[in-house]
């Protein structure tokens, strides 16, 4: 049996593995993981021990097959448990992300399934993240557009939005970009600033970090 910090190691190499096509470097972990170099080379030693990565000398790991399924079984835990705080439990889309953390390990694969049912198999999280099926195969991440990478005049719909910050999710929230909300870009500004106008007519000015934090697909 995997222990949960093994488990979040294996999610955080999935994370960093969609973004590059080489080996995950053992500082680009620590650093995600919050931990030294050291206790990341450890770590790593141990899963490919445990034939969960395999490791190139000098440049990173990549997951297994094995470890691969282990990292996509534990996200679809927490985008399920997200999406149940909300939906049944009333909870902010600002506050699930940490209790999700908590809870991912430890539930079982019938308490997986029944949440599921319960929530009629949803696609998505709260923040539009896709949930994977149970058949635990690659989804498509990077589906959309980052919205600071949008030209002036553009109308897009918010798809997707990082689930990291609360203070940014609860911002948000209140200015209404949510997954689902038509937006027209009417400026970039050189000072890194993002001027949007919503369906209401009224404007929102984004700092381009948190544009960064939200993705976007062509309006319909």
């Amino acid at each position: 049996m995997l222990s949960p910090e093994m488990e979040d190691y294996l999610k955080t190499i999935y994370e960093h593995q969609r973004e590059t096509e080489g080996p995950v470097s053992t500082s680009a972990i620590a650093e995600s993981m919050d931990v030294t170099p050291p206790t990341a080379t450890s770590m790593m030693e141990k899963l490919e021990d445990r034939g969960f990565v395999e490791r190139e000398k000098y440049k990173g790991v990549r997951l297994s097959d094995e470890g691969q399924t282990i990292a996509i079984e534990v996200i679809r835990h927490h985008r399920l448990l997200e999406t149940y705080l909300t939906e049944k439990l009333g909870f902010d889309w600002a506050e699930v992300h940490d209790e999700a953390d908590r809870l991912e390990h430890h539930i079982s694969e019938e308490f997986e399934r029944r949440v599921a049912a319960k929530l009629g198999e949803p696609d998505v999280d709260p923040h539009g993240d896709p949930i994977p099926s149970d058949a635990l195969e690659p989804v498509n991440e990077a589906a959309g557009t980052v919205l600071s990478e949008c030209e002036e005049g553009d109308v897009v719909e918010v798809n997707r939005v990082r689930d990291r910050d609360p203070d940014e999710l609860e911002y948000l929230d209140k200015v209404g970009i949510v997954p689902g909300t038509t937006l027209t870009v009417v400026e970039i500004a050189p000072i890194g600033m993002v001027e949007i106008e919503l369906d209401d007519g009224s404007t929102v000015s984004l700092p381009e970090h948190v544009a960064a934090t939200i993705r976007v697909v062509g309006s319909s």
